[in-house]
């Protein structure tokens, strides 16, 4: 059978509405130089390996280049590739082997901020206040009798504040900037059409280099009202803060919906259109605006990390976003972990309510997880997830049943969370250390040097040489899930089937029922054909904490 082409005539316009999604962090995925970093020479070698995972398409974290104060999303330059990890012609090069494999690649993009070390901000420190190349950013006067105390008090994710104080070229203080991260991360001035035109040009060059999608970074937050008396912002990243008018004056304004229909707009010069997805943390009565047909398509649903281990709260979550997508004509996203966040299999095996900044902080031993609890949940909320309709995005390793590293070392943490709130929260390099291929190879195959976050010895038991081609580990269930999932796809839409208070159930319309198990005690079968389940099934019954999938027989 003739493979369906990626582009061009004939290539599926709507491919992305129920794909599988596998994000790949490039710096802890493969090492193929020996520097400690993964690169794009690593991600090739790997094709392979992605391909029978069965994965639709890849999302590729940013490989630009930077400084990494945090983790590469501080860029220097939008079109080119981090000498570390890699060249154009390697990029070119990953693009053909993915799609020679039926693989299709988003990259990230990072438009609320660039990195200090970029040419327009350089050159707006070396210009007077006022120029236009300060103007690309947000560069206010100090208050105070000399312009000591920042311009108000807005605070950055990152903590304390949200502006930094330049040096002018002589020496004396200057004005301060605006960056809602790390200082190292100035904000763009989206109200200015230099800032629009030259990310117009950026999704064109990767675009034509063959990207099929983009992951859109910080999506809600290019558009600021900037105008004296600032607005108050009591708090940053709290979702229930935010107003549900666009009043907000750094988050989920109206304006910035005019930024991607322009985006759109060249999205659909291409030949299937290019897709989109935003990471918009905003409340979920705004989400539905990044997701149109007029702006990006798609957007980020990250309900279910927050949703307790109750069979009517998942049904309360699934119901609710597939409304919401509905709504949109879009299609939902599924998500269990991603480069931000502590991996699932172990947020499942902690005790409900557990303040996860404090569990890390004790280095994974207030309280002490169940890490058996927490991978057989993990791999039962998998399946539920691939049955679902709509696209799922997983995370590197997830395959692998990997849990967070939640006891590195102080002196290796690089997250400037870290750095910048002083130790008080430890930030997500648990999550980032690099993938184990090999069981007993240094540095479990990953690097022949030394690698940039260092491996625990534990995780050679999740090495992916021993779970390939090993029954019931938790590579080989994603791969029979995945291959089972494309089998079994169909229109998006589900039924739900009451089977009682510990069970979400739900059918697809060519009989496909998934069947979560989350009470601890195990449940008798529907009749049916059993296609998967992600514990063993004996004579009918599903152990709890579990998912099965049937099929009604003919």
């Amino acid at each position: 059978m003739t493979p369906e082409p990626l582009t061009g005539e004939g290539a599926d316009e709507n491919w992305w509405r129920q794909a599988v999604v596998y994000q790949v962090y490039p710096r802890s995925f493969v090492d193929s130089d020996g520097d400690g970093l993964g690169d794009l020479r690593g991600i090739i070698a790997r094709v392979p390996y992605l391909s029978s995972l069965g994965v639709d398409a890849i999302w590729l974290s940013p490989f630009y280049p930077s400084a990494l104060a945090d983790g590469g999303y501080d860029v220097d330059h939008y079109r080119e590739v981090d000498p570390r990890l890699g060249t154009l012609d390697d990029f070119d090069d990953l693009v053909r082997a993915l799609h020679e494999a039926g693989i299709r690649i988003f990259v990230d993009i990072v438009p609320n901020h660039s990195s200090n070390r970029h040419e327009w901000f350089q050159a707006a420190l070396a210009a007077a206040p006022g120029s236009p190349e300060r103007d690309r950013y947000h560069f206010r006067d100090g208050r105070g009798e000399h312009g000591e105390l920042p311009p108000n008090d807005w605070p950055s994710h990152f903590g304390p504040s949200a502006w930094t104080r330049t040096t002018n070229p002589d020496g004396t203080p200057g004005q301060w900037y605006l960056h809602l991260f790390a200082p190292e991360q100035p904000d763009f001035n989206w109200d200015n059409q230099e800032v629009h035109d030259d990310f117009l040009h950026t999704l064109r060059f990767w675009s034509d280099r063959g990207v099929d999608g983009f992951r859109v970074d910080v999506a809600h937050a290019l558009k600021k009202d900037m105008s004296e008396p600032y607005s108050p912002v009591p708090s940053i990243g709290i979702m229930s803060d935010y107003p549900i008018d666009g009043s907000h004056p750094l988050f989920d304004r109206d304006d910035v919906y005019e930024v991607y229909r322009a985006w759109r707009a060249v999205f659909d010069e291409y030949d299937p259109p290019r897709v989109a997805v935003a990471e918009a943390t905003v409340p979920v009565e705004r989400r539905v605006n990044y997701a149109t047909r007029e702006t990006l398509g798609q957007a980020f649903n990250f309900d279910l990390l927050g949703t307790p281990w109750r069979a009517s709260a998942f049904r309360a979550t699934i119901a609710h976003s597939l409304e919401l997508a509905q709504s949109t004509g879009s299609s939902s996203t599924w998500t269990l972990s991603n480069h931000d966040i502590i991996r699932h299999a172990s947020r499942y095996g902690l005790p409900e309510g557990t303040d996860l900044e404090r569990w890390l902080l004790s280095n994974g031993t207030e309280p002490q997880g169940d890490a058996a609890l927490g991978l057989r949940r993990a791999r039962a909320a998998t399946m539920l997830l691939l049955a679902l309709p709509g696209s799922v995005y997983l995370y590197q390793g997830e395959e692998l049943g990997l849990p967070e590293v939640a006891d590195l070392p102080t002196e290796a943490i690089q997250d400037p969370i870290w750095i910048r709130d002083g130790g008080a929260r430890k930030g997500r390099d648990g999550c980032r250390v690099p993938l184990p291929w090999q069981h007993d190879a240094p540095s479990f195959g990953f690097t022949t040097g030394t690698p940039h976050l260092p491996m625990p010895a534990w995780f050679a038991a999740y090495a992916a040489d021993l779970q390939d081609g090993a029954a019931g580990s938790t590579l080989e269930l994603y791969r029979s899930a995945l291959s089972t999932r494309r089998r079994l796809q169909t229109a998006e839409t589900l039924t739900w089937v009451e089977l009682g208070d510990d069970v979400v159930a739900f059918t697809r319309d060519n009989g496909w029922l998934c069947i979560m198990n989350v009470g601890a005690e195990p449940i008798t079968l529907p009749e049916g054909e059993l296609v998967l389940a992600s514990e063993a099934v004996t004579d009918g019954i599903l152990p709890g904490d579990s998912t099965a999938w049937l099929r009604a027989r003919p």
